[in-house]
């Protein structure tokens, strides 16, 4: 397809000027009258007409200010939320914008994949609770543990209450 190609004679100005390869116009309606192009190719030819947009320039100090090492998930929505205004202000090509984005996704999977590691492996023993050699409650329970003695200590209290208040 040929940008540029318009044939001045044609003298049907509700349509777009511009032939195709093999001569034929465009059917659709003008939108601006003074390239009198359609929407679709006066696009083409602004697009054209602007500079390519540099990939390659340095957006650290945008995109991390504070030096993050992207230890947290917050860390990652921080920096996403930066692209997001550099895309938006047309600093960040889409292109190089969803390469960043992917990358933030495999750290973000990644600090998912050490954390579910780091449970499964061997954490160090509690502690175990014995108390096989506390002397058995007073209750009949059976039940061994500071809850026995706690519960024998308030009947003890209730007990010695009531005494003194017969006395």
């Amino acid at each position: 397809m040929n940008l540029a190609s318009a044939k001045p004679s044609s003298t049907d100005h509700s349509r777009c000027r511009h032939y195709t390869a093999d001569g034929r116009r465009c059917r659709l309606a003008v939108l601006d009258t003074r390239s009198h192009l359609c929407f679709r190719h006066s696009a083409l030819i602004a697009a054209a007409s602007q500079p390519p947009q540099n990939d390659s320039e340095d957006l650290s100090a945008d995109l991390l200010p504070e030096l993050s090492e992207f230890n947290s998930g917050v860390d990652i929505n921080k920096f996403l939320a930066r692209l997001l205004v550099l895309v938006t202000k047309g600093r960040v090509s889409p292109r190089r914008a969803s390469v960043l984005a992917y990358i933030t996704n495999q750290l973000l999977h990644s600090h998912r994949a050490i954390a579910h590691d780091n449970h499964l492996q061997p954490q160090q023993p509690t502690p175990l609770l014995d108390f096989s050699h506390w002397p058995d409650p007073v209750d009949g329970s059976g039940i061994k543990g500071p809850a026995v003695f706690r519960r024998a200590a308030e009947a003890a209290a209730a007990l010695r209450e009531r005494e003194n208040s017969q006395s």
